[in-house]
C-alpha cells in the first residue's frame, strides 16, 4: 500500500510539472514553478548554443563513419510522430537495396548493470558492443530492455538491423563491421552532433510546432528555434492538408533553403493485442469504446478514434513512456467495463509495454498509423529518392564511402 501511494503521488507531481510546462495549470504554485523553470531554461539554452559553437569551431569533433547517415529528429521533446517516419524511411531505403541499421539511444530502456560495462572495459580495449534489438532476422530483446521505439521498429522491419547505445558512433561502427550495413538511420538524432549526418531530416508538428518558445525545462524545445538552420529537409507532420504560411515564414527566417515535405499520420486498422487479428476502421463507427495511452500528445490519438465515429465512454492518460503496472491495467480494464465499453483501444507504442493483456476482460486493440505524403513529393518513395538519391538510382555504395575506422 505505501508503495502504491508513493507511486500515485509521484505520478501526480510529474503530471503537475508537465501541465505547467504545457501551460495547462494556473495558480500560485504553478506560477512559482514556471518562474523557477524559466530561469533554468535560459541556462540550458545557453549551454545548447555553446555546445553547437564548440562543434562548429572544431573544438569538439564529430566522427564520420564513411557511409550514408540519415538523421531523423526534432527540436521539441516528443510528440512529432517520429517513429512512423523512421520506420517508413528505413523500409524505403531497404527496398532500394541498402543494408540499413537504425541507431537509437533507447530512451527509458533498461540499461545493462554498471558492473557489466565496467568488467568489459577492464578486460577489453574496445568499447562495449551496443544492445542488438534486431540482427535483421530476429528480434532479440523485449521493449523493457530495448526501449519502446527500438522494439517496435525491430518488430515491424524484418531485414533491418536495430541497435541501442547512447554512444551512437560506437553503434554505427558496430553495424558496419558486424552486419555490413551501408546506411545508418539515426533515430532521434538531431541533437547528437558526434555522428555527422549527410542528411538532417527535422520533424515539426504543425499542431504544436515549438510549444511556448522556451527550451526545457520551461518549454518543450530541446534547443533554440534558430537551430532550424541545421536541417536539410523539414517534415511538417500531423498536417490537416492546409498550408500554414505563418509557420513556414517563421521556419524560412531561420532556414531559407531547406525543402518542406508535408505529411499526415493516417490510421490504417485496429490490431488485436496478443494474436494479431485485424479489424477495419469502420468497426469504430457507432461503437462505445475505451482508450488509454502513455504518449506525449494523447489528444491526436483520441481524435483519430472520435473522427472514426467511436463514442469514447472512458479514457485514461498516463505520462509518456509510462511503464504499466498490473494495478494500472487492472484499473483501466475495470473502469472500461463499468463504463460500458465494447472494446479497448491503445496506441501501438503503448501496446509493446503491455504485460497483462491476456487478463483484459474486453477485446484489446492498438491503432496502427502510417505516414501519407501530402506535399513536397508524390509519395514516400519519391521523397526518399529526392532526399537520398537526388541524381536517381540507388548506388551500391554511397558516394562518400571511406574506409571505416571503428576507433
Amino acid at each position: 500500500m505505501p508503495n502504491r501511494w508513493l507511486r500515485h503521488k509521484t505520478n501526480e507531481f510529474e503530471q503537475f510539472v508537465s501541465d505547467v510546462i504545457l501551460g495547462k495549470r494556473e495558480g500560485t504554485a504553478a506560477a512559482a514553478l514556471a518562474a523557477l523553470l524559466q530561469s533554468a531554461s535560459f541556462f540550458y539554452s545557453g549551454l545548447m548554443q555553446l555546445r553547437l559553437w564548440l562543434y562548429r569551431q572544431r573544438i569538439l569533433h564529430d566522427h564520420p563513419l564513411g557511409c550514408l547517415v540519415v538523421v531523423v529528429g526534432n527540436l521539441t521533446w516528443g510528440g512529432t510522430g517520429k517513429t512512423p517516419v523512421v520506420e517508413k524511411f528505413a523500409r524505403a531505403l531497404q527496398e532500394r537495396g541498402r543494408k540499413v541499421a537504425i541507431l537509437s539511444r533507447g530512451y527509458k530502456s533498461k540499461a545493462p548493470p554498471f558492473w557489466r560495462k565496467w568488467w568489459h572495459e577492464f578486460n577489453h580495449r574496445d568499447p562495449a558492443p551496443p544492445r542488438v534489438v534486431s540482427d535483421g532476422t530476429r528480434v532479440l530483446l523485449d521493449s523493457e530492455v530495448a526501449g519502446d521505439e527500438p522494439y517496435m521498429l525491430a518488430r515491424n522491419l524484418p531485414g533491418v538491423v536495430v541497435l541501442v547505445d547512447k554512444d551512437r558512433v560506437n553503434a554505427g561502427a558496430y553495424a558496419i563491421r558486424q552486419f555490413g550495413c551501408d546506411t545508418l538511420v539515426l533515430d532521434d538524432g538531431f541533437q547528437y552532433l558526434r555522428l555527422k549526418g549527410r542528411l538532417n531530416l527535422l520533424l515539426v508538428d504543425k499542431t504544436n510546432p515549438f510549444g511556448n518558445g522556451f527550451t526545457i525545462p520551461r518549454g518543450i524545445l530541446r534547443e533554440p528555434v534558430k537551430h532550424l538552420q541545421r536541417a536539410s529537409y523539414i517534415f511538417l507532420t500531423k498536417s490537416n492538408g492546409r498550408r500554414d504560411e505563418e509557420l513556414e515564414a517563421l521556419i524560412r527566417r531561420h532556414n531559407p533553403s531547406a525543402e518542406f515535405i508535408e505529411c499526415a499520420h493516417r490510421p490504417q486498422y485496429l490490431q488485436r493485442v496478443g494474436n494479431g487479428e485485424r479489424r477495419p476502421l469502420e468497426d469504430l463507427k457507432g461503437r462505445s469504446i475505451a482508450c488509454f495511452s502513455g504518449i506525449a500528445t494523447p489528444e491526436s490519438f483520441e481524435r483519430f478514434l472520435t473522427e472514426g465515429g467511436a463514442r469514447l465512454v472512458h479514457l485514461r492518460r498516463f505520462l509518456d513512456h509510462h511503464r504499466f503496472t498490473a494495478e494500472d491495467l487492472a484499473e483501466v480494464y475495470a473502469e472500461s467495463r463499468e463504463a460500458g465499453a465494447e472494446f479497448i483501444v491503445t496506441t501501438e507504442k503503448d501496446a509493446v509495454r503491455l504485460t497483462e493483456a491476456s487478463a483484459c476482460p474486453l477485446p484489446l486493440y492498438f491503432l496502427r498509423l502510417e505516414i501519407d505524403i501530402l506535399r513536397g513529393a508524390d509519395d514516400f518513395q519519391d521523397a526518399v529518392g529526392k532526399i537520398c538519391f537526388p541524381f536517381g538510382g540507388a548506388p551500391a555504395a554511397p558516394a562518400d564511402q571511406l574506409p571505416v575506422n571503428p576507433a
